[in-house]
């Protein structure tokens, strides 16, 4: 009899050892994986850096261009020393703005070399303290007269924007960056083009400015997070 209790006790701790093994291996496999899952989200946080080199202002700035473009365009813009200066040569169709270091958020664009008087007058009258509202009246005058040309028709501007700072290296996007395009119709108005003079929805183009210097086709994509 003792004997038979003695084995119904020694198969009890055996069975309590094995429990208790599988489950310090299943905390340990949980934690484990916890581990993983947590190393490659910080390793995904960290593949996005701050924009604080001339090179990384290139680079992200370039985005804004159409991609079989980018190796051809200039670039110009402040570099990280404050200087407004050309910070890529080119030798193609386009001229791309990079981002001001010293502004918060993002914003790159790039337009047709066509539109570069137009653009940079506006350059200038920023630099002279002029307001927005001073701008747009100086260039509409300028443009009317013929002292400033706006360009062909049909001139386009992409602008490459978001709220962050933050890039990868690897690819040069923007963390939360999206794109926006521009047409430049100088003097265009609804009745012109056909197109109406306030969005209609996300996606469809308008008139923006229209019967001005300034007057524009607007059309702004659907983010990626909406698509």
């Amino acid at each position: 009899m003792n004997q038979i209790i003695t084995a119904f006790v020694i198969t009890g701790i055996l069975i309590s050892c094995n429990s208790s093994n599988k489950t310090k291996n299943s905390t340990e496999e949980s934690y484990a994986t916890e581990n993983v899952t947590q190393t490659a989200s910080n390793e995904l946080e960290n593949h996005v850096v701050t924009i604080d080199t001339d090179a990384a202002l290139i680079a992200t700035a370039l985005m804004a261009a159409p991609k079989e473009s980018r190796a051809g365009c200039k670039v110009i813009g402040y570099n990280m020393a404050g200087e407004f200066v050309t910070l890529k040569e080119g030798d193609n169709e386009f001229i791309v703005l990079a981002d001001d270091p010293k502004k918060s958020g993002f914003s790159a664009a790039c337009y047709h070399k066509d539109l570069e008087p137009f653009m940079a007058r506006g350059r200038e009258l920023r630099a002279m303290g002029k307001s927005a509202d001073e701008i747009f009246d100086i260039r509409e005058a300028e443009a009317k007269s013929g002292k400033l040309d706006m360009g062909k028709p049909g001139s386009t501007l992409h602008i490459y924007y978001g709220p962050d700072e933050l890039y990868d290296p690897q690819t040069s996007e923007v963390q939360g960056a999206q794109y926006r395009y521009v047409v430049y119709l100088p003097f265009a108005t609804a009745a012109s083009t056909g197109l109406p003079e306030q969005p209609v929805r996300a996606n469809h183009p308008w008139i923006m400015n229209p019967g001005t210097h300034k007057a524009h086709i607007m059309i702004s994509p659907l983010s990626e997070e909406r698509k």
